[in-house]
């Protein structure tokens, strides 16, 4: 791409495929920016500058081929090929991540999950046989794997990020309660994921909606 692209548009690519992706299931062969936009409540001048980042891909009186822009979107983002994951904390949330079916759609395979409970080792989840730890270092070794979720406890998620980047991941998805960003290094990307930030933003706005059109929770004590 030669260029830096904004967080802002990255955060939106994934939106655009998953719109794209509803249009072409429903049989829609093309759309403009305009009615992408209402589907989306992104502005058409947002999109066509996204876009535009990566070439554009759009005609005048035309608009976009939704098969075609979904395939360059796929592309941008990396889903044009298998990437192979691993989960490692085989909890409730691992659990849940590795029987998650949609990740295949979407080119996101996971082959390897990992924890440290003997009562969970050798159960297996959707045909994938859950591994101790101690075996985590040689499966990499012998498979092409460059994605791992990471679902431990706070306290072990460091510990075990630097064993997945010393033994050739480049890409974390963390769900411990920890930011991984300053202990990895440079060339490997790290998502951090806060589930409790998240519902907190989601408290926020429906705070805001209920000041906004009246029916503010009320306090269950008056």
């Amino acid at each position: 791409m030669g260029k830096d692209i904004s967080k802002a548009v990255i955060k939106r690519l994934p939106r655009y495929y998953r719109y794209l992706g509803v249009l072409e299931e429903a049989g829609v062969e093309r759309i403009s920016s305009g009615e992408l936009s209402r589907q989306m409540q992104v502005t058409a001048s947002q999109i066509r500058q996204d876009l535009n980042n990566f070439g554009g891909f759009g005609q005048q009186g035309y608009g976009y081929n939704v098969h075609h822009l979904r395939q360059e979107i796929a592309m941008i983002l990396g889903l044009d090929h298998t990437n192979n994951m691993i989960v490692v904390g085989a909890g409730h949330l691992g659990q849940a991540l590795a029987n998650y079916a949609n990740f295949e759609r979407n080119s996101f395979h996971v082959i390897g999950i990992f924890d440290v409970n003997p009562d969970i080792i050798g159960r297996k989840v959707r045909g994938v046989e859950i591994m101790s730890v101690d075996e985590l270092p040689d499966f990499l070794h012998h498979h092409d794997v460059e994605i791992a979720a990471l679902t431990l406890p706070k306290e072990n998620a460091r510990e075990m990020a630097e064993v997945l980047v010393k033994n050739g991941i480049h890409a974390i998805w963390n769900f411990a309660h920890t930011d991984l960003n300053l202990i990895v290094p440079d060339d490997v990307a790290v998502q951090n994921v806060h589930l409790s930030e998240s519902l907190m933003r989601l408290s926020y706005s429906l705070k805001s909606r209920q000041e906004k059109y009246g029916g503010a929770v009320q306090d269950k004590e008056a």
